[in-house]
């Protein structure tokens, strides 16, 4: 019986070790980006990260202060990538920020609400990931988390209090098949292509619409509000 179970648990390393290999080998290969080993998801559920960079889209898989995740460079081999992976098969796949991309980061009610009005609108929108935290990440040209005040500043969002970050050098994204521990998987909800993974849109043709979602959004939960809570 020991040896029966000691041959799933094998089986169940080689199937996660195949998947996160193969995203990464796709992500450094077919997509042109950088990659990075991250840690082992744990048991309890880790939302807040001791890198403490608000909403970060790795929590708990990479180190806090420097001494970031080992890397592969764009169009490393799928044998380069099984070599890293090889000694911890549960790791979680990173994308580093700031290399290839930045990424808009809102919460996922008004990220869904403006996705759909800018596909309406003909907008092209690349990558879209969707954390089980709750956030939904759009990719963008790379450069805008250092453009990002003044970028709210022209559009006349500067002094709204808006539930948008921007993830950009120094920031790691984990990538599907990537499980955060005790909230479920990362996924695509919008899988790169060939342009948008080579280049993202610029942020100002999704930043209107985006800061639009989350300012209404933050309306509705203060009009839901008692009156003495919203006071």
């Amino acid at each position: 019986m020991d040896n029966l179970f000691g041959d799933l648990r094998l089986g169940i390393r080689r199937r996660i070790r195949a998947t996160a290999c193969q995203a990464a080998a796709e992500y450094a290969g077919r997509w042109g980006w950088t990659v990075a080993l991250g840690g082992v998801p744990r048991g309890r559920s880790v939302v807040r990260c001791a890198c403490a960079r608000p909403h970060c889209a790795a929590p708990g898989l990479h180190p806090p202060h420097g001494g970031g995740p080992r890397e592969l460079p764009p169009g490393a081999s799928p044998h380069v990538v099984r070599a890293l992976w090889d000694g911890t098969p549960e790791a979680a796949v990173l994308l580093p920020a700031g290399h290839a991309f930045d990424v808009l980061d809102v919460p996922e009610p008004a990220g869904l609400r403006a996705l759909v009005r800018l596909e309406r609108m003909g907008t092209q929108v690349g990558p879209v990931l969707s954390s089980p935290t709750g956030r939904l990440l759009f990719f963008v040209a790379r450069g805008t988390a250092a453009r990002l005040p003044d970028l709210l500043y022209r559009m006349g969002w500067d002094d709204a209090a808006l539930d948008l970050a921007c993830h950009g050098e120094g920031s790691y994204l984990a990538a599907p098949p990537t499980v955060l521990a005790g909230l479920g998987a990362v996924r695509w909800l919008r899988h790169p292509t060939r342009e948008s993974a080579a280049r993202p849109p610029e942020a100002r043709l999704l930043l209107g619409t985006l800061a639009y979602a989350c300012h209404r959004g933050r309306e509705r939960v203060v009009a839901a509000e008692p009156a003495w809570l919203a006071s």
